[in-house]
């Protein structure tokens, strides 16, 4: 007589259609983390540098920019029980990606640059921040998201 085999709940059989635990993306070659990373230094050396040179405002500017993208991840929290490990809600994938893409922050500095009021600098070291959280996302592994939720690989 055969014993009963009991089911492992923590292994899944290989036919089985679960979504897979998504972890920083290996997929960016060591050079292009690098760069992310010198560049992710550059832009809070930038940040800092208009914080010490414009006060207060320019720092607390940079410090709500520096954490402000990762924000979107709080839109639809109450579906996060709901989702897989690492899993962002799908509904806030649009915003994440948004506020996650490079260009943006970026032509905005480049725009403010050429036309906003000098005398403002606080949205200059906000968008030098931005760029940093950017940056260093990529630098470590984290990119755009599924339309799931997941990381891209």
């Amino acid at each position: 007589m055969k014993t009963p085999v009991l089911l492992d709940p923590t292994r899944i059989p290989p036919h089985a259609t679960t979504p897979a635990v998504r972890t920083p993306s290996p997929s960016l070659s060591a050079p292009r983390r690098a760069l992310w990373l010198a560049l992710a230094l550059f832009w809070t050396a930038f940040a800092v540098l208009e914080g010490i040179n414009h006060g207060w405002p320019a720092v607390l500017m940079a410090a709500l920019f520096a954490v402000a993208p990762d924000l979107t991840m709080l839109i639809s929290v109450r579906e996060v029980p709901k989702l897989a490990k690492g899993q962002l809600p799908p509904r806030a994938v649009p915003y994440y990606n948004l506020a996650h893409r490079a260009v943006i922050p970026f032509s905005l500095a480049v725009l403010y640059s050429f036309t906003a009021p000098k005398e403002w600098a606080p949205l200059f070291a906000a968008l030098c921040a931005w760029l940093a959280h950017i940056s260093y996302d990529r630098a470590f592994g984290y990119g755009l998201r599924t339309k799931d939720g997941f990381q891209r690989g």
